[in-house]
């Protein structure tokens, strides 16, 4: 039995969410809460596998009730329902340990599917949530991509690529025209530009992002 705690700070949204949860057999609706202090009194004294929880809590936000919960009570499974499809609110949830994210326009059948899937310890997140986490992480390794092609220099971008055909710091050297000290430096500014600590990182960051192939 996957027992559910539901927080919103509209009880007319709980209790019809726990209409509908009410009829499988294998959930059981434990606990209503409106704010955030109920939440904590209410881990203190039950049970609980799963918290659906909204964002939006008046006082507290949803934020951090997800953080308290998930560091409190590493066990409990935190499912965000939320009427918000911003990608800061989406990106900070998920941060502060949240299992998964769904919209409250969801359909009843994916709100129970979410809620099994938390509870076996994976995630789930909504289609259109799941977009924008997309659109995100996108958008982000394209920012990545410009900022590193910025930072590089001519000269940089050919020692990273004869470091991915495996040369040593003398072989550069002999085909650079330059002195073994100075490709030493290279090396050293290009760990320190992509912000790693040794040369197999580099090359894997230099090869997700096209520069070696």
């Amino acid at each position: 039995m996957i027992r559910v705690l539901l927080v919103d700070d509209h009880k007319i949204f709980t209790e019809g969410v726990a209409s509908i949860l009410c009829h499988e057999p294998d959930l059981e609706i434990v606990g209503e809460c409106q704010k955030a202090e109920q939440v904590k009194h209410f881990l203190e004294t039950n049970e609980i596998d799963v918290v659906l929880l909204d964002i939006n809590l008046g006082e507290e936000s949803g934020l951090d009730v997800c953080k308290y919960i998930v560091e409190k009570y590493p066990k409990v499974r935190v499912l965000a329902m939320s009427m918000y499809n911003d990608e800061s609110f989406i990106t900070r949830m998920l941060k502060n340990g949240a299992s998964g994210y769904i919209l409250k326009n969801t359909g009843a059948d994916e709100v129970i599917n979410a809620i099994r899937t938390v509870y076996k310890g994976e995630s789930y997140h909504c289609k259109e949530i799941t977009d924008i986490i997309m659109r995100g992480l996108s958008r982000q390794k394209t920012q990545e991509l410009n900022l590193y092609q910025l930072r590089i220099t001519r000269r940089e971008k050919e020692v990273l690529a004869l470091i991915a055909k495996g040369k040593t710091s003398k072989e550069m050297a002999q085909e650079l025209f330059i002195s073994e000290k100075t490709v030493e430096t290279h090396r050293s500014n290009l760990l320190s530009k992509f912000d790693v600590k040794n040369m197999v990182s580099l090359l894997k960051i230099a090869i997700e992002y096209g520069y070696v192939s």
